[in-house]
Order: structure tokens, then sequence, then C-alpha cells
């Protein structure tokens, strides 16, 4: 029997890579740039896309929707051209977390597995992470980001379109796998019946994802051949 096709959608920020702060220190740059402020201290990124991160942390300081969204093209802009500088540091530290370049060189080997990106960060900010980590960004056949829809639970649904557009290939929901460090990862593609592995490489523990529910949750990725068999079978 044939293996069962597979788009397997990676985020970025906690699973693929460690930034060590670089979006958020850029995005804060760019609120205090254009809003004058960059919002409450205790606000959490992770699971968030960029325009929702914009909308939450405005919402704290007083702004309503409409001022943002009209500041909203202006803020990334300053968000990119912060973003920019932060990876030209010579004390900028991006790196891939362990495992990730294996498990990517297996998925790619694999001619049932498309391979793309599921993330809250804008297109231009995810290809710069990605370059900075050593990741090539055409590794990822397709994707879908912040800059495509604020709600993450919208990308999945994105990513399949793209992949029947770019591709020609056509994915069941059930045939999405989606990889990330945050409940939302997990909890975004239910809607199209997208599965979910979670890895504790963020900020959320084995149990903490575990308690919402995904298909699997492994400590971190190194367990290339133990993640094949979830994403084959999930």
């Amino acid at each position: 029997m044939s293996p069962v096709p597979r788009l397997v959608l990676f985020d970025i920020d906690g699973t693929l890579l460690h930034s060590h702060g670089v979006g958020r220190r850029a995005m804060e740059v760019a609120l205090r740039s254009v809003f004058g402020s960059t919002g409450p201290t205790h606000y959490r990124y992770d699971g968030k896309t960029d325009r929702q991160i914009v909308r939450e942390l405005m919402h704290g300081e007083g702004h309503d929707d409409e001022s943002i969204d009209e500041r909203m093209p202006v803020v990334l802009e300053a968000y990119l051209d912060a973003l920019g500088r932060e990876l030209s540091s010579p004390d900028a530290r991006v790196e891939p977390m362990v495992g990730a370049v294996a498990l990517l060189d297996a998925l790619v080997a694999q001619a049932h597995c498309v391979v793309g990106l599921l993330t809250g960060n804008i297109e231009p900010g995810a290809r710069r992470k990605l370059e900075a980590a050593g990741f090539a960004f055409d590794r990822f056949r397709v994707g879908a980001f912040g800059s495509d829809h604020e709600l993450r639970d919208e990308l999945p649904a994105i990513a399949r379109h793209r992949a029947r557009g770019r591709l020609g290939a056509e994915f069941r929901g059930e045939d999405l796998v989606i990889i990330g460090d945050t409940p939302s990862d997990i909890t975004c593609g239910r809607p199209t019946g997208a599965r979910a592995i979670a890895v504790a490489t963020g900020h959320y523990t084995v149990s903490q994802l575990a308690a919402h529910r995904p298909a699997a949750v492994f400590a971190d990725l190194s367990d290339t051949d133990a993640l094949l068999r979830v994403i084959a079978h999930a």
C-alpha cells in the first residue's frame, strides 16, 4: 500500500529555531516608534500572529481598531527594519532547534510528504529568521503566514489551498500535520481536521501541551524515526 500523502507544516519560533528574543525586541522598537509604547510587559508573544500581537498590545494601551488598522502597515514595515538590524548584529543568536535539520532532511526525502510552514510571522520576517538560522526558505514548498490572516485558526486552510494551487496537490484536512510548541499550534488545525504534534521546545512543558490533546507530544525534535512514524500514522 502506498504511504498516505502528508502536508507537514512547521511553526518557526520555538519549534524550528530559537531566536533569543530578536522578534520581540524588533516588535518593541516598531511599536515604540509608531505608537509611542510597547504595551503591557507581561504579554506573551508565543502562539500569536504578528498582526494579532500588534492589535492586542495596542488594545492594552487604549487604541481602538480603527487606529490600529490605520497604522498596522507602518508598524510591520518598522518591525522588518528593526528585525533586519537585530539579525545583522554581531551579537545576534538564531539557532536551529535540536533535531530540526535532520527531521527536515528526512521529510524532504520522502516523496509522499510536502514540507511547509504555518507561522504567525509575516512572510518576510519568517524568511529572515529561517535564513539567519541556516534554513533555506525554498525548502518549504508552501506556507501560511501571519501576513495571510490575523487569526492562526485560518492558516491551515490557507496552506491547503496553496498546496493545491502551487503544486497541484490535493490534501484532505486529516492529511495535514502541524508541528509546533504552543497550544495554539495544536488547536488551530481542528476546524480543518488537521492533526498536531507538539514539541516542548518553547515555553510549555510536555504535560501542559498534552492537556490540549495533540496526536503526540515530544520533548524536542531529536528522535527523527519516532517523529516520522507519528507523522505517517497521525
